[in-house]
């Protein structure tokens, strides 16, 4: 196999093909990179392919009528993104941008559409992605409808511990850059009012912000505050990617 396809080989959506079927892929398959802050696809683009995120880092997102931008959800290398292209072949509805320079291994709808036909290890692996990026929706969703915009930033917080959290002498840090704009359009806020709330959980010595790194030095009471369960961070031993494994 081409070393630029290893991903498809260690991506748990192919772990049980044969050696000819993954070839079958990589053949159909190929390689694009994106310069940071390009555009991978538009709203009005074909879903014709499936995308898998090999280096870098991408973010989902919808423009509002007021052209904000609605932050949907981020991609890791690793991750599958583009999935509805397989149960629709018509437009994407969303945009995706390559938050910095990112490699993409481009997958046709009918290979995945004909693996799931004759693999049902790909069909409910394809069915429980969906599942589970619709249930972070809906639940970030019901944050927006109910809380305000403190609960929601907090409540951000948490979902990105768990997902980008590192334990560290000053706290949980989270491993993820973003900008007070980009937190203000996950949470339906504007950049203002984010940086007024983490100035109070600063002022409160709930959080430790640094050039654009947040520190959680309270989890435990940051997440009781709007009656959420303490983030579980991955132990060493649950640090590999559910998606994709390391390279051997």
């Amino acid at each position: 196999m081409d070393d630029r396809f290893w991903h498809l080989k260690n991506c748990d959506l192919f772990e049980r093909l044969t050696a000819d079927e993954l070839e079958l892929v990589e053949s159909r398959s190929r390689v694009k990179t994106f310069k940071r802050s390009s555009l991978i696809y538009l709203p009005t683009d074909s879903g014709n392919s499936i995308l898998l995120l090999t280096s870098g880092r991408v973010k989902i997102y919808h423009l509002t009528a007021e052209g904000k931008q609605a932050l949907l959800a981020l991609i890791d290398p690793g991750e599958l993104f583009g999935e509805l292209a397989v149960l629709d072949s018509g437009q994407r509805d969303e945009f995706a941008e390559a938050m910095e320079a990112s490699t993409l291994v481009m997958i046709p709808r009918d290979v995945v559409s004909g693996l799931m036909t004759t693999h049902p290890a790909v069909a409910l692996s394809v069915s429980r992605l969906m599942g589970l990026r619709r249930k972070k929706i809906e639940r970030r969703l019901k944050s927006l409808l109910f809380r305000s915009n403190r609960e929601r930033l907090v409540h951000l917080l948490m979902e990105l511990a768990e997902k980008y959290g590192r334990l560290t002498p000053d706290g949980l840090q989270i491993d993820v850059k973003l900008s007070h704009q980009e937190l203000a359009n996950i949470i339906g806020s504007t950049r203002e009012t984010v940086t007024v709330i983490l100035g109070e959980l600063q002022h409160e010595r709930s959080v430790i912000v640094r050039r654009r790194q947040i520190i959680l030095t309270q989890p435990d009471q940051l997440a009781a505050s709007i009656d959420l369960p303490a983030p579980q961070i991955p132990r060493p031993t649950d640090l590999r990617n559910p998606v994709m494994q390391s390279p051997r």
